[in-house]
């Protein structure tokens, strides 16, 4: 446990986190590999299955978020192959999530000066760890869901509960006493929590819409997370 009484500053935790993924490159490239594999497979056996390829191709000829598109999209979305895509994805999202507690351990075991592997990634897959993460990412992606139409609430949601991960996978809490403590986290940090996760998703996002980017950026929300929960739970934790 750290003994600096100085305040964590959100140009630290970033600084942290970029050395973490710069050097964890090769599992952040092995991360996203698995995951959009994985992810991209089910949406296009989805499609397929769903039958509605033909009203996405329609939809893709339209003028972005022009009249038109923005009825075209309305439309699909209420159509039951559109709902059986989403609940299928959504559900892909929860069995890939553990991919992320396999960055973190890596993370960890780098502090600790122990040998990583390739192996360490699919941390999250092993023994009960599986069934806890997906249960938990399964709550937490339908609440996120009945909130995603208020777009505060949803944001509100994803930074309430950022450190919920790392805190049931090395401290072993349970899903609500992790859900108190990443907020209690908040409470005390909120401007660096905002900044950092906002950072996080920017990084994360251009590197998407970049496509090519998207293998280097996608997990870099992971390292953003880790960088938080070290320094700011060693500083909850100093001042008990």
């Amino acid at each position: 446990m750290k003994q600096n009484p100085q305040r964590p500053s959100a140009a630290d935790i970033l600084r942290n986190a970029f050395g973490y993924w710069r050097r964890t490159l090769r599992y952040q490239v092995l991360f996203s590999l698995i995951y959009l594999s994985v992810f991209l497979t089910a949406v296009f056996f989805g499609i397929a299955k769903t039958g509605i390829g033909q009203e996405l191709l329609s939809i893709s000829k339209l003028q972005p978020f022009s009249e038109a598109y923005t009825q075209a999209v309305q439309a699909l979305s209420r159509t039951p192959g559109f709902q059986r895509l989403s609940w299928l994805l959504m559900l892909t999202s929860v069995f890939l999530y553990p991919l992320n507690l396999g960055l973190m351990k890596i993370f960890r075991k780098m502090d600790l000066n122990e040998k990583v592997s390739a192996a360490d990634i699919l941390a999250g897959y092993q023994g009960a760890n599986f069934f806890i993460f997906t249960g938990f990412y399964l709550f937490w992606s339908v609440v996120y869901s009945l909130l995603f139409s208020t777009v505060f609430l949803a944001y509100f949601w994803v930074i309430a509960t950022v450190f919920c991960a790392p805190l049931m996978f090395f401290m072993n809490k349970k899903i609500f006493e992790s859900i108190s403590l990443s907020w209690r986290a908040l409470r005390i940090f909120p401007a660096e929590i905002i900044l950092c996760t906002a950072a996080a998703a920017i990084i994360k996002y251009a590197g998407i819409f970049s496509v090519a980017g998207a293998i280097f950026t996608l997990p870099f929300w992971n390292a953003v997370i880790y960088a938080m929960y070290k320094v700011m739970f060693s500083e909850i934790y100093r001042r008990e």
